[in-house]
């Protein structure tokens, strides 16, 4: 490697043969970054059939890795670390390793993805190759074998919706965080539900289940007590985590928090509709059929909703680094048909 970086969470290299481990076999990282937490997946560089899952060597999971959330600094430290975590409990060093591809939440600019792509060249060695993407990206792959096309969906703690043509073209609506109206987004639904318990409070709005119901879950005794709580650490993933309680509280007719998952359906809904508009997924004749891939906690808040996922994003950047080397090596290693 380049240099030594938090010797910490590099130590275990040293107990690993030089050939990187693993008996000399190649991995891919593959990591999907979100603002509730980051996970890391390990895969082999080998040949697999879309009708078996792809193979996993290992996975870990960490914090935070949008620095809009938590800051430049504590981000790439969290990426750090789960990616360490994942060679370690992979066997593997850095010298194993052939590509990375990071979908990261808040990577919206070439600058953000240059500032990553710099960083990653501090770490691993000078022949591995570098992906950096928003978590859409990774989220759509995730649903496709890792072929870019179609539309995602994406209803997290934030959310966002992307698409891609077959020919290269893209195009996202929303994603620009809570301040800049996600409102289809779990922070978005749960700082509605915040808002409705202080209006109903006030007499400003209707009473509601949601005062009984949040006012439980924070263990809290009355809704003078969210502000403190609230402002206390107003982190987004940690409003998000309301999102169960406002899903409870409309399955179980509570007027105000079904009015609030309306707004977030119409809302997501929306920015779907927006990407397929501009790129023209539909078709001409609006008939054409293209990939929708949905994933996202609000959208897997009640087991009863099924989206129908393939493998989890993590996996999906890893499938983006997969096909650009096996497509590498096809090019390098062309087969010659003797007939």
């Amino acid at each position: 490697m380049k240099r030594e970086r938090k010797g910490d969470i590099w130590d275990f290299e040293h107990e690993i043969p030089a050939t990187g481990g693993g008996g000399g076999e190649k991995l891919i990282l593959g990591l999907d970054g979100g603002t509730s937490n980051t996970i890391c997946v390990c895969m082999p560089v080998i040949p697999f059939t879309s009708n078996h899952s792809p193979p996993v060597y290992a996975r870990a999971v960490a914090g935070c890795s949008n620095h809009n959330s938590v800051g430049e600094s504590a981000a790439r430290e969290t990426l750090e670390q789960v990616m360490a975590e994942a060679l370690l409990k992979s066997g593997c060093s850095r010298s194993a390793v052939r590509a990375v591809c990071l979908a990261v939440s808040g990577v919206n600019h070439p600058t953000d993805q240059q500032r990553i792509l710099d960083w990653l060249s501090d770490i691993f060695a000078s022949d591995v190759e570098f992906f950096v993407e928003n978590d859409a990206v990774a989220a759509l792959a995730s649903g496709t074998m890792g072929k870019l096309h179609g539309c995602v969906l994406i209803a997290g703690t934030g959310t966002i919706a992307y698409g891609y043509t077959e020919d290269g073209r893209e195009a996202r609506a929303s994603g620009a965080g809570p301040v800049l109206g996600d409102w289809g987004s779990g922070y978005g639904i749960a700082a509605k539900a915040l808002t409705s318990v202080i209006r109903s409070y006030d007499g400003r709005g209707p009473e509601t289940m949601l005062t009984c119901s949040v006012l439980h879950q924070l263990q809290l005794s009355s809704p003078d007590e969210l502000i403190g709580w609230t402002y206390a650490d107003p982190s987004w993933a940690r409003i998000a985590n309301l999102v169960p309680v406002v899903v409870s509280c409309a399955e179980a007719g509570d007027q105000v928090a079904n009015d609030i998952l309306l707004h977030a359906v119409q809302e997501l809904a929306s920015s779907v509709k927006a990407v397929v508009h501009r790129l023209g997924l539909c078709g001409k004749d609006g008939k054409a059929s293209f990939p929708l891939v949905m994933v996202g906690n609000v959208l897997e808040a009640n087991r009863r909703w099924d989206i129908g996922k393939e493998v989890e994003p993590a996996v999906g950047a890893a499938l983006l680094a997969w096909n650009y080397v096996i497509e590498q090596y096809q090019q390098e290693h062309p087969v010659v048909d003797y007939d």
